[in-house]
């Protein structure tokens, strides 16, 4: 199956760039819908624009692998999966609508559905690169079987483009889930936690869970019986399907707290009283493995509270003062400049976007 709307092949223009910034030595900020702009540290550099390399390039529903180019809008990619009765699991966001298909792998971010489905890098089968040297390469394959070059596809997920501009990516994709139902639950916060625990453990369909304002929801997806059996158990009240949609876009209420924004990663089974200390409003995500926080704490405390119980902090707000991720030690941060400056040998791609000194 071939999308016939908005194919574009503007691969030659974006290399022809790159090409000269690798002759300059003139750094590049790569944009794709700038919905997640605000993520990271500011680039100064000459704006590359990927929007008009677009199109998805392939898709057959009987493989479960779409194809399609990095200025693909997100929700021009969903549109075709939903006509075909399939889904991708991870479920990245849109922030506002403009997301791209190379923006949302890039960033590695996913929705609700992450700790049931998987990452944003377990679905990228392979992918098509520019190099800081102008050099277009393709790395994996569109078959899960063709592992070649399958682990850097995968590393320029979450790199924020950082080690080079991806021009195409081909994704795994699954069928939507034949039943789906959500529920939400008055508990608090312990209790909710100590519910998912025993729900993991008798693997019930989950597929996302979130803790709010002295609630639980849930959302519950598979087959007829079994999202029926799991309703029974739970029991609760009826949840509209679009609190998800909402959760992942940061649409609810919570968000609009104009206290900065943070994202601390933990071990799903760590106590609430581990993150209950930070002075702030929380929403608890991914069944407790994902913690949102607005709070004016100094950004030395909560990253010291999300070290303690074994994970890290991330600011999603900028300018507040803070690093955006949590420092690298001195060895993982020389591993990175290594395969920055085999990547990009110039520096010329985001210099700067994830840390300073990379």
């Amino acid at each position: 199956m071939r999308a016939e709307l908005h194919l574009n092949d503007d691969s030659e223009r974006l290399v022809d760039e790159v090409a000269r910034s690798f002759v300059r030595r003139a750094p590049l900020r790569i944009r794709g819908g700038d919905s997640k702009s605000h993520l990271g540290r500011p680039v100064s550099g000459a704006e590359i624009d990927t929007r008009s390399h677009r199109g998805v390039v392939s898709y057959d529903p009987t493989e479960l692998v779409i194809t399609a180019r990095a200025g693909t809008p997100l929700a021009e990619l969903n549109a075709v999966l939903d006509a075909a009765g399939q889904m991708l699991p991870c479920e990245p966001p849109a922030f506002g609508g403009a997301a791209t298909v190379g923006g949302a792998v890039a960033t590695g971010l996913a929705g609700p559905r992450r700790p049931w489905a998987g990452s944003v890098r377990d679905f990228v089968l392979g992918c098509r690169v520019i190099t800081g040297e102008a050099k277009h390469l393709r790395f994996g394959g569109e078959v899960m079987k063709n592992v070649a070059g399958y682990d850097m596809s995968r590393l320029l997920a979450g790199s924020y483009g950082c080690l080079g501009l991806i021009t195409e990516v081909s994704l795994k994709v699954l069928p939507r889930p034949r039943a789906q139902r959500s529920l939400t639950l008055e508990l608090d916060a312990g209790e909710a936690l100590r519910e998912l625990a025993a729900w993991r453990k008798a693997v019930l369909p989950v597929s996302g869970a979130c803790y709010l304002d002295g609630r639980l929801h849930v959302r519950l997806e598979g087959g007829t019986g079994s999202v029926a059996a799991a309703v029974d158990r739970i029991g609760g009240a009826d949840l509209e399907m679009g609190f998800w949609e909402a959760l992942r876009e940061h649409r609810l209420a919570f968000f609009d707290d104009p206290r900065p924004l943070w994202r601390l990663s933990l071990p799903n089974s760590t106590p609430l009283a581990a993150s209950a200390a930070l002075p702030g409003a929380m929403l608890i995500d991914w069944a407790g493995a994902q913690r949102w926080l607005k709070s004016d704490a100094p950004a030395a405390t909560i990253r010291d509270v999300a070290a303690a119980a074994g994970g890290h902090a991330t600011c999603f707000t900028p300018l507040a003062g803070a690093e955006p991720f949590q420092p690298l030690a001195a060895p993982l941060l020389r591993y990175h400049q290594q395969l920055k400056q085999r990547l990009d040998p110039r520096g010329i791609f985001n210099p700067g976007r994830m840390y300073a000194d990379l």
